[in-house]
């Protein structure tokens, strides 16, 4: 324990542990105050706690956000890990750079990946479960490149924190729990994940029990010691690979020189200007998010308002009418266009077309007094595609952090394994102990099908070394006239992060509410579907105003986990997710 000392002493962790404790199953209220020189926001508290003390340590926003990516790892492991991969938005004080670590796809795949003996796609989880779904983790040599350029402290002191935890354990958060409950069949037929999570009468470990990870602790050292090389080289890589080729039911394809070979991207963030105030930042495709919300918010500014935005606290519903309208566009433009950009060309030569203002104003035409039900894709530049539009397929899982730190430095960061468990595979990283990491199921982010029934293309389909379409958005938002950092926000949610994150946008820069009460709004969207609401959040007449508005409405459970952190005069105000088991930190 000695040597974790600097940054995790046993006072710390039981402050840490006893908010764990005191959470429940449901709503999780947050009282936040503002921090002056520091702050990050994460899922979880341990998480938040390890990201505070690199950052009170003199660390970089870069530094803060590794110690809580490894921490995440050990305490939200259905949710992101070193199993998977991340997008990382940075702002150095003058450039917003967007660091791609997104998962690729193995050298053996092909378009048929998911294809059975009769034609037809497989179902979801069946396509899931097992080594067919791993794509090539991203996330542990993206972190590295970026600490290279970004980072203050050194490598190896950022894994403390989760190293100890790792070791010493952390108690069962009824979250987790729940998401035992619900996996246990297919999560305990992986025998290095049953042995870890369910007792020996094969029940998920309790709430308040306290699990120690000890092949996690082992690898995350050596990850700390050796760096990257510790992961994509030698016994990790070679168990990774072996659990992925031997799976019994559902072998996949990934293989060493894949992980030898990864490398992440360094990307140009694509900053977008809204309502003549702000300056939004967020990434580029192979990500979705920020087209999408972009062409939504572009929209919207178009539309006339025939109702107040919001009344007694909720979007009233005609506002919610024009909100599901244009993200229906956005959404139907999403599917026909946004995949890897090392694959795919953008429509008209350029991914800003989606944004064209001219473009925006002739989409929002299409939106009318009643619903139109399902929209089909624009045509950017006035160009046709050659490719089909994707059919809807599920999209789950990750997590988002955000930070800053005391020279102003920014973080926002969302990661994943996608759904929840990822592939369900557990490895030990050739540890032999217990314990160890979820791979991701990444590659069921791609389109199933690889053409449409007219033998059209379609851009997002499976291709050896690409990287699937992704929804995460972490965004960086700041304002025109001065240039100064304003927002810091994302979300985890799967397709719905798109809505989640526009709808912080919205809540705090147009709305003017708190970052929390911003988060704290009922969630809504549509993903070119039904009108979908966060279920039991609505007053029953919104829905009933939706319908006779020609709107087919569906409640769902909608969980975001928002965290988000805001510039006031005072210092930096937090916002976490109430959904979830998220914290905001900082002095």
């Amino acid at each position: 324990m000695k040597r974790h000392a600097r940054f995790f002493t046993w006072r710390h962790f039981f402050c840490a542990v006893l908010l764990v404790q005191a959470m429940t199953l449901g709503w999780a209220q947050q009282v936040i105050t503002p921090k002056k020189n520091f702050a990050v926001a994460t899922a979880h508290p341990l998480a938040t706690h390890a990201g505070f003390e690199v950052l009170r340590q003199g660390g970089s926003a870069v530094d803060a956000a590794i110690a809580a990516q490894m921490v995440l790892t050990l305490v939200e492991p259905q949710a992101s890990g070193i199993g998977g991969g991340a997008f990382l938005l940075h702002w150095d004080g003058q450039i917003v750079d967007a660091w791609d670590g997104r998962e690729t796809a193995p050298a053996e795949v092909d378009e048929h990946l998911f294809i059975q003996a009769d034609g037809q796609p497989m179902a979801f989880m069946q396509a899931v479960v097992g080594g067919r779904s791993v794509g090539v983790p991203g996330l542990v040599k993206m972190l590295e490149q970026a600490h290279r350029q970004h980072g203050q402290l050194p490598w190896a002191r950022l894994f403390e924190s989760a190293i100890t935890l790792s070791e010493e354990g952390f108690l069962i958060t009824p979250r987790l729990h729940r998401r035992l409950q619900e996996s246990a069949d297919l999560l305990k037929q992986d025998a290095q994940a049953r042995a870890l999570y369910f007792d020996a009468k094969g029940q998920p470990y309790p709430v308040g029990h306290r699990l120690r990870n000890p092949a996690l602790a082992r690898i995350l050292s050596q990850i700390a010691r050796r760096g990257s090389d510790a992961f994509y080289l030698g016994p990790v890589a070679a168990d990774m690979v072996r659990r992925v080729r031997n799976h019994a039911l559902n072998p996949g394809r990934m293989s060493l020189q894949d992980l030898s070979a990864y490398q992440p991207r360094l990307r140009s963030a694509l900053c977008t200007d809204w309502q003549q105030v702000w300056k939004v930042c967020g990434f580029p495709p192979p990500s979705s998010g920020h087209l999408t919300i972009m062409q939504m918010l572009g929209i919207l500014t178009h539309l006339e308002a025939a109702d107040l935005d919001m009344r007694d606290g909720f979007p009233t519903p005609d506002w919610l009418h024009r909100y599901t309208e244009v993200a229906r566009l956005a959404f139907a433009d999403r599917a026909q266009f946004i995949a890897d950009p090392d694959f795919v060309a953008p429509p008209a030569g350029n991914w800003l077309s989606l944004l064209d203002p001219a473009y925006l104003r002739q989409r929002a035409s299409a939106v009318g007094p009643r619903s139109m039900g399902k929209a089909v894709a624009g045509q950017p530049g006035g160009r046709q595609s050659a490719y089909a539009p994707q059919a809807h397929q599920p999209e789950y899982g990750t997590s988002h952090l955000s930070v800053v730190d005391s020279k102003g430095r920014a973080v926002a960061m969302t990661t994943t394994i996608e759904a929840v468990w990822g592939s369900h595979i557990m490895s030990d990283g050739g540890t032999g102990l217990p314990g160890g990491f979820m791979l991701n199921n990444e590659l069921t982010d791609f389109s199933f099908m690889p053409i449409d029934v007219q033998g059209r293309p379609i851009a997002n389909r499976v291709q050896p070394g690409k990287r699937p379409r992704s929804s995460m958005s972490p965004t960086l938002v700041f304002t025109k006239q001065d240039g100064q950092l304003q927002l810091i926000t994302g979300s985890p949610g799967g397709q719905a992060i798109i809505h989640y994150t526009a709808k912080s946008l919205i809540g705090t820069l147009q709305w003017g509410l708190s970052p929390q009460q911003a988060v704290e709004l009922p969630n809504f969207g549509s993903f070119n579907g039904p009108t979908v609401l966060e279920r039991g959040r609505f007053p029953a007449q919104t829905q009933e105003r939706l319908k006779s508005l020609g709107h087919s409405v569906e409640e769902a459970p909608l969980e975001s986990g928002i965290q988000t952190l805001y510039r006031k005069s005072d210092g930096w105000l937090g916002g976490a997710d109430p959904r979830r088991e998220g914290s905001v930190l900082g002095d």
